[in-house]
């Protein structure tokens, strides 16, 4: 084996809690680090369904004088942003929780960094502006997908159709707390989209071209598509299954700490115009266009490729293209659509959907293969 001689640098969430049922003990794990007066941002949905009370009940036990706010919606705008932060700002809260699925969590994270640091949220915007300080954090997920409770990003609607980045240390938790039984019951729809984005994470961790694309990183992003692949199918069957969601909500979290170190490519950067410009769910987009910009880039990466394949299905030979065929096959088998024509993208949009993706240079930098808009409208059209 070569020597290992590449700088790279890893970070990630401080402190990480596991286990059916931590949720109840949230008032005794983290309270000391929120402090006194905590705000816990989530989304009515969650509430309604009996998930937020009992971390609330925990942390009023251990003193804490709890604040709730529910307006989180999917693909946050920048007003929902900043209503969070007023929340927090007027409750005086000398500490943030997030629980809920990746909005939640990235609402509270750049709520903790406005009502810590004051700073305005356009000057955030973009890699390594924010200035800090945050207030003390802390992240429950009740999806497996994200894996924004141990990454330094958070993603906001700043148009109709567009949405910007904050990346920035500052914005790892203090705490990420994985509870399973919070997403026992996840609908097989959600379960199945989350899920691969989870595995998008995980994939485009291992092949990224980016300079910090590091050992760890790829180490990580092969345990992760080990507990996904072995547990997604199961998940999407029998949503009570607790192994299964277990292994989900670990697996989503080492694809995260892999991604968040190694980041993201073209998956990703064409999966992003479909969400502003359809309002597709994230890793639905992601779903999409996975195996065919996967196929794009078998000339820089089919090694690669060939070495997941059994790391994901044991049973699958490590070939690159059998790797790609047993993806389609899944996500055939837990029901997501598997063309851009099924879920309402006419054909006449696909130039626009080109344009739009061109303008992810952040992600589309890392890919193995160089994109240009031309390759981006030819794996859109194969995808549609």
């Amino acid at each position: 084996m070569p020597p290992i001689t590449t700088p790279f640098v890893f970070a990630t969430t401080p402190s990480i809690v596991f286990g059916a049922g931590a949720i109840a003990r949230i008032g005794a794990l983290a309270a000391d680090r929120l402090g006194p007066r905590v705000l816990v941002v989530s989304d009515a949905g969650l509430v309604a369904a009996g998930l937020v009370a009992p971390a609330i009940a925990a942390l009023e036990a251990a003193g804490s004088a709890v604040a709730l706010f529910t307006d989180v919606v999917a693909d946050p705008p920048e007003a929902i942003v900043e209503a969070a932060a007023a929340a927090a700002r007027a409750h005086d809260a000398t500490g943030i929780v997030g629980l809920g699925g990746g909005s939640s969590l990235d609402v509270a994270k750049l709520a903790a960094l406005l009502a810590g640091s004051g700073e305005p949220l356009a000057d955030a915007y973009g890699v390594g502006k924010a200035a800090g300080p945050r207030l003390p954090l802390l992240l429950a997920p009740t999806t497996a997908g994200t894996g924004s409770e141990v990454t330094p990003i958070s993603i906001v609607t700043t148009g109709a159709h567009t949405k910007m980045g904050v990346v920035s240390p500052l914005l790892l938790p203090d705490v990420a707390l994985l509870d399973p039984d919070l997403t026992l019951g996840l609908p097989a729809p959600v379960t199945a989209a989350t899920g691969v984005d989870a595995m998008v994470h995980a994939i485009e961790a291992f092949t990224s071209a980016s300079p910090n694309a590091n050992p760890v990183s790829k180490a990580l992003a092969r345990e992760a598509l080990r507990l996904l692949g072995g547990a997604i199918a199961d998940a999407c069957r029998d949503g009570a299954d607790g192994a299964a969601r277990g292994a989900m909500l670990l697996g989503s979290m080492l694809a995260g700490q892999a991604f968040a170190n190694s980041p993201v490519a073209a998956v990703h950067a064409l999966a992003y115009p479909l969400g502003g410009r359809f309002g597709i769910p994230h890793g639905l987009s992601n779903a999409l266009v996975l195996t065919q910009v996967m196929r794009f880039n078998l000339p820089a990466a089919e090694a690669a490729y060939a070495a997941l394949g059994p790391c994901t299905f044991p049973d699958c030979p490590a070939d690159a293209g059998a790797f790609i065929a047993r993806l389609e096959t899944l996500c055939a088998e837990i029901g997501l659509a598997r063309r851009l024509r099924d879920v309402g993208v006419p054909e006449d949009a696909l130039d626009l959907l080109a344009d739009d993706a061109m303008g992810q240079t952040r992600l589309l930098v890392n890919n193995p293969r160089e994109v240009g808009r031309a390759d981006a409208l030819a794996i859109y059209r194969a995808a549609w």
